[in-house]
Formats: C-alpha cells, structure tokens, sequence
C-alpha cells in the first residue's frame, strides 16, 4: 500500500494505482471525461488535470501512478486554472446546441462547462463540421460535431464487447470517430456506448426527440429475457416506457445491459399490444368485459373437467413469465387435478429433476474465472453479459474451451474472445465429446472412467483436442462447466449433464446451467413442470389436451414443435391465450391481456439463483390486467381453495415456502445413446414475444440472420 497527501488528507492505496483511484476512495471528484472506471486510461482529454508537488506542470490524475510521500492538490488555484484551460480547448468546435440535444440535461460536458467554462470564447474561426454516420438501427451518430474524441466508445467495442467496432481516423482537427469502411455496429451490447458517451455524439435512436431527460421518471426494474436478471432503470413519460438504461448492480450486470434488454420496451408501446379480452364466436373475434371473459373460460374448463377428465387440461408455461404467475398457474391447475403443466417448451428431454439447476457457481465469479468449458451454446450471442465476464477472465489469463455447433463457432471472431480449444459437431456428438475429455482427465489422473466408452477405441486414442481440454481443466484453481440452452434442450440432456458433472467432480469445476430464460430458475422452483406424473410439454404439444392454457407464449415460435405446435393445439376444445399480444389467434377461443413485467409487480430468479422483486413502473394499458390476478381470479371462479390472494407479495410468500437452492446441476445417469434431434434454432431477437415484437432489434445484422446456440 501506498500513502499520499490529497487536498490535505491522508490516502492509502494500492501500489500501482492512479491518483484518480486515490481521489475516488478518498470521495473526492475530479472531473474528466475519458477516464471510466470499467475502461483501461487513455488520458485523451486532459480534463482531470491537478497539481502534484514538485510536477513541473500539471499532471492528469487518470495517468499518474500514485509514490509514497506524494501530495497531491486538486483545487488549488493552478490545478483549477489548468482544468479551466482545457474546457475552452474542448468548446472551441463544439456546436453548443444543448437546447436541442437528447444528452441536454444529462450530459458530462454541459455540467462541466458550468464551472469550469468561460462567459465567453476568444476562438472567433468557424467551428468544425463532422459529418453524421449511419451505423445502424440503434445508434444514432447524426451530431458528431459533439464529438470530444475521448475514446469511450472505442475501448468499450475493444475491452469489453470484445469488437472493436468504432476507431479514431485521421488526425488533429480532421480526426473522427467512425466504423470501418462504413460498417454498422452489430454488437449486441451497443447499446452501452450511448450510456458512456460524455456528450450527445452517439445517443439513441429509438429514443432520440421523444423526450427530455427532465421529463422522465425514473424507476427500478429487472430485465425480462436473458437469465442474467439484470437491474435496469425504467424511464417514463405520461404512463409509458420511453427508454431503458442499466442500473448498476456488481454482482449482476455491474454497469452494463444486453441490447435486447435496453430496446424491447418498444414492443410494449406498439400496435400489437392486447387492450381487451376478446372471444372468437362464429369464427370472428368478439371484444368482451372481463366478467364474460373470465366465466367463459371458467364454464369451459369445468365443462371438459366434467366430460373429459382432468388429465385433458394442460398449460404451457412461459419461463418469462414471473415466479408469482408461474405459481398461480400450477396452483389453478393442480386444483382442476390436472399435473399437465410444463415450461420447458423448447426441450427434447423431460427426465425428472432432482433440485433446481442452477449457474452453480455467481455470476461475479465468471469474471475471475481461470478455466471454463462451455457445451452447447453461443455463449456472445445467447447470454451477452456472462460473456462478458467470461471475454473479461480470458483477457486476464483464462482459457476457454468450446464443445457446439459449427454455427454457434463460425468463425475464430464469433464469441469476441480468444478460445482454446473448439469441438465443432451437431448436437448428436457433444455427448461424445465429453466422453472423450472425460476419457483423457481419466487417463491423465489415472482413475476409472465414467463409462465404457464404447464408441471410442479406448482413452489413449481420443482425439487431441480432447487432451487439450482435459489438461486445461486439470490447470487452474477456479473453473467451471457452463452447459447452454442447446445442451439443456438436446435429447441426451442428461447424459450431457452427467457427463459434465463427472469432469466437474475429477477436476474441480463448478458445473451448472447458463438457463435459457428471465425465470427458468423460479419456474423449476415453483414446479412448474409435471410433479406427479402429469404430461410434459412434449406430450401435450404432440396432442390430445382437450383444454390448453397458455401463459405469455406463441408455442410455434417458443417451443420445439414449431410450427406443428399451431395445428395440434387447433384440435383442442379451447385453447385460452394469456398474453400482452394478439398472439395465438390462428388457434386460440380465448384472449386475455396480461401485463407485461413493466405492468406488473413480480419476481425473477436468475441463473445463479438470485431472487429480485420489482414493481410495475407504468400502470396496465387499457383493460390490461397482471397475470397473477386473472388466474387468482380463475381459480376462485372455479371454486379452488387456498389461493385468495390480495397482492404479488403473498403470492411470493406462498411460493417462497419451498427454499431456493442455488447448489450445481442435478446429476443424471450417464448414457452415450447417440441422438439426431438438432437443438431448436432462433435468432437472438426471437426470445419471446417483447424481443419479436421490437421494431429496432428486428432491423439489427443479428436479427436478419439465423443464429443456431
């Protein structure tokens, strides 16, 4: 540790750190621009200029490493002048049109130039002019005559998205920042950018001119798609979502959000919205009250209850959907003495669990990570910000290993972060994969193997790239086994998993699920899939429900059925739709619109098993009620006990009863049955019905494109 004199008080910091550090611990501001905490030093804008004793001039405190003894005066009368000096460099080109920029109101540059500009500027030339850019459909780059080249968003792309998708050309007064040869920025974190430009050069498109940033109430949320649960800050005007932006949470999604989670509220504000309960009579679809809705559906399911048994009703389940719904949703079904209910939709495989599959390890551990073996997953593409811990352990000395599909692999760039070893086969030769790295850790520990493997010639002849993987795992303190959503929806799932935890149990790893969903933890949690016996979602998709609920999901498009999943659920009595959307029409006799998660409170379970409650932000749209309420209200209408319910808070109560376990993936029986079902194949942007419906994301590079995990 080292001990410096800063504006009279004494700091102690580590060696080698910077006199900004000591200033941040010291909880003393120094403005700057260039210098962000999640970003290496650049030192390019010199705002953060003080006076270090016996410095023959000042010094920026982003770049000086701190000595012991040293002292340190960031408010003296020429640190002051000296910071003075460089704002008048940086307003001599800029526009100054704050009146009309997205960034007026919550922007570094305009804060700054408060204290530190003058009442007027001596440059009398004409300002520079730099040309807009087209980069896409979610950054706009229209004003960059607002540029300050501080280079955020080009370390950003390089460090911490892993693509460097911006540089600076030219230099001087000519410089800019701009992409290559006029490329777009298809990041699926760009969004970030936005957030850490310093002034209004790079900002939202599908924001830009809805509102001013005094205009917006600000409120708490979690993210609804990817299972990283992250925090986010919800921004409101006259009861609607008008942007999205990260509210940092270390432990989660430090400052940063995925790119779906920043710009699906677009979906919610759009045409397709759901505003009325509607009834399909005579083939023509009918907008009724709720009452009528409601007994509707409640004559119905007692009616095919009566004649057909329990066991013809099902539900498929949404694992976006929140614990509280989920919960509700088996409750109302298990009261009929139905056990048909299911949220694992894009699976291929329905062995019993044991427990709740989990990350197995924190997400903040991804991060220091030294050895990782992913199976089964795009892991850029499917779980952006654990690939970024992930891209963050690598640059730090940690090797990863692959086992997925050629198209989750194309190309030595497509997870943005250097990998060790890459076993490139369909789903069918994963298991075998495994067997072979299991094979060779046996080999290299000298104990038994966990099978035969009879389709190998024996440990001493699997394939190099196995032995490489084998001896990385061996390395290494910290490890894991992250298994993806194609590994959890293969049809050998649980040879995969047993294969994995055996490599996990021999070398020390952590082994766990990436999980697919905002909630595919709480939903096993709350069991919301078969508990008894009942169908799973395989069966009933494949047919003879009589009566089938779905929760906040369009099967053909969520569930590995696809397509068919349209003309099997069209042979059901009554299918009743529970969505935000005018979903399911083709073959639904009943749609009932429910609040998105931005009009309902509720609760998510994250991958590592964290539970995080949040509340509605904006009241329901139109006759939009939360879903918790319809089915607390269905399940009174049918005369089933124990679920009157006043608030979401109870109903988590209820649920909370079984203890979350946040413990390594089950283990499962190990087989080496070769299978030839393919994992389901989507695009990023085709996640679940918000995502589809998002009008920018459906315009991105990765949107145009299939994207196998």
């Amino acid at each position: 540790m080292v001990e410096i004199e800063l504006d009279g008080q004494k700091v102690e910091v580590a060696e080698g750190s910077m006199v900004m550090h000591a200033a941040e611990k010291a909880g003393t501001y120094i403005p700057h621009f260039c210098y962000h905490k999640k970003l290496s030093i650049a030192a390019n804008c010199r705002m953060c200029l003080v006076e270090v004793e016996k410095a023959p001039k000042p010094m920026p405190a982003c770049a000086t490493p701190v000595t012991q003894g040293m002292i340190v005066r960031t408010k003296s009368d020429r640190a002051i002048a000296a910071q003075k000096s460089v704002m008048e460099f940086l307003l001599i080109n800029h526009p100054l049109d704050c009146p009309i920029c997205d960034q007026g109101g919550e922007c570094q540059l305009q804060d700054l130039a408060v204290g530190y500009g003058g009442s007027t500027s001596r440059y009398e030339e004409e300002k520079r002019v730099v040309f807009h850019k087209e980069v896409g459909p979610l950054i706009s780059m229209e004003e960059m005559s607002r540029c300050i080249h501080c280079t955020r968003c080009v370390r950003f792309g390089q460090e911490v998205a892993g693509a460097m998708e911006l540089g600076m050309s030219h230099r001087g007064e000519h410089a800019e920042i701009e992409t290559f040869l006029g490329q777009t920025i298809d990041s699926e974190l760009s969004g970030n950018m936005i957030d850490i430009c310093p002034v209004g050069a790079l900002t939202s498109k599908p924001f830009r001119y809805h509102a001013r940033t005094w205009e917006l109430s600000r409120r708490k949320s979690v993210a609804a798609h990817d299972s990283s649960g992250a925090n986010l800050i919800v921004q409101v005007k006259n009861n609607q979502v008008m942007r999205v932006v990260p509210l940092e949470n270390e432990d989660v999604n430090e400052c940063w959000i995925a790119d779906r989670d920043r710009f699906s509220y677009e979906a919610l504000n759009g045409a397709e919205r759901l505003t009325q309960p509607m009834l399909k009579q005579g083939g023509e679809w009918k907008t009724v009250d709720w009452q009528t809705a409601l007994e509707y559906v409640a004559n119905g399911l007692r009616n095919i209850q009566r004649d057909h048994g329990a066991g013809s009703i099902g539900a498929l389940v949404s694992p976006h959907s929140t614990v509280e719904e989920l919960y509700l949703a088996g409750a109302l079904l298990r009261g009929l003495g139905s056990d048909n209910i299911d949220h694992r939709l894009r699976h291929a495989e329905f062995a019993a669990a044991e427990g709740v599959r989990t990350l197995g390890t924190s997400i903040a551990s991804l991060s220091t990570l030294q050895r990782v073996l992913v199976v089964g997953a795009n892991l850029r593409k499917d779980h952006p910000l654990f690939a970024l811990r992930v891209r963050h352990a690598v640059r730090h000395g940690a090797q990863v290993n692959v086992i997925t599909t050629p198209a989750a692999f194309s190309h030595a760039d497509a997870w943005a972060m250097p990998v060790a070893q890459a076993v490139l086969s369909d789903a069918s030769g994963w298991a075998q994969a495994l067997a072979d790295v299991a094979a060779a850790i046996a080999a290299e520990k000298g104990v038994s193997a966990p099978v035969s493997l009879s389709t190998t010639s024996g440990a001493g002849n699997v394939t190099a790239q196995a032995q490489a993987i084998a001896k990385s795992l061996i390395g290494g303190e910290r490890k894991a086994v992250l298994l993806g959503n194609a590994a959890a929806h293969a049809s050998n799932a649980s040879s995969l998993l047993a294969l994995a935890n055996w490599i996990g149990e021999h070398t020390g790893a952590s082994v766990g699920y990436l999980t697919e969903a905002a909630n595919t933890v709480g939903a096993q949690w709350v069991g919301a899939q078969p508990q008894t016996g009942g169908k799973h979602a395989g069966q009933m998709l494949a047919g003879g429900l009589k009566a089938a609920i779905l929760l906040n999901t369009e099967p053909e498009f969520d569930s590995a059925a696809g397509a068919a999943a349209a003309q099997t659920l069209g042979q059901a009595d009554m299918v009743v739709t529970l969505s935000p959307f005018k979903a399911n029409m083709a073959y639904s006799d009943v749609l009932l619109p429910i609040a998105p998660f931005t009009e309902t409170s509720g609760s998510f379970v994250n991958a590592e098993g964290r539970l995080q409650s949040f509340h509605a932000v904006v009241k329901p749209l139109a006759e939009t009620r939360p879903a918790w309420k319809v089915l607390r209200v269905l399940a009174n209408l049918l005369d089933i006990p124990g679920v009157a319910f006043e608030t979401s808070q109870e109903v988590l109560a209820r649920a909370s009863a079984q203890p979350l376990s946040a413990s390594n993936a089950t283990r499962a029986a190990i087989s080496l049955t070769a299978t030839t079902s393919a994992p389901v194949s989507a695009s990023i942007y085709q996640l679940d019905g918000i995502v589809r419906r998002a009008p920018s994301l459906q315009l991105t590079a990765d949107a145009r494109q299939e994207v196998t995990p």
